[in-house]
């Protein structure tokens, strides 16, 4: 009998608007998205070439005067 109460009351309340229709939000969020990506994407080989710094340095790598850490 609750829920059927809860339904009841939940019909008489008028929905809040929003903003935006809710495909022009979708918009947004997925073109926010493919901007994250875009930024992703262009520092890519950010790492590969840290990596190669790295390799080209020298047989020492994670060592400190002898001592491993």
């Amino acid at each position: 009998m609750m829920l059927t109460s809860m339904l009841i009351a939940s019909a008489e309340h008028e929905l809040a608007p929003l903003i935006a229709p809710a495909p022009v939000i979708a918009g947004v969020a997925a073109l926010a998205f493919l901007m994250m990506g875009l930024v992703t994407f262009a520092y890519r080989d950010v790492s590969n070439r840290q990596a190669q710094k790295r390799g080209n340095s020298g047989q020492t790598t994670g060592t400190h005067d002898g001592v491993q850490h």
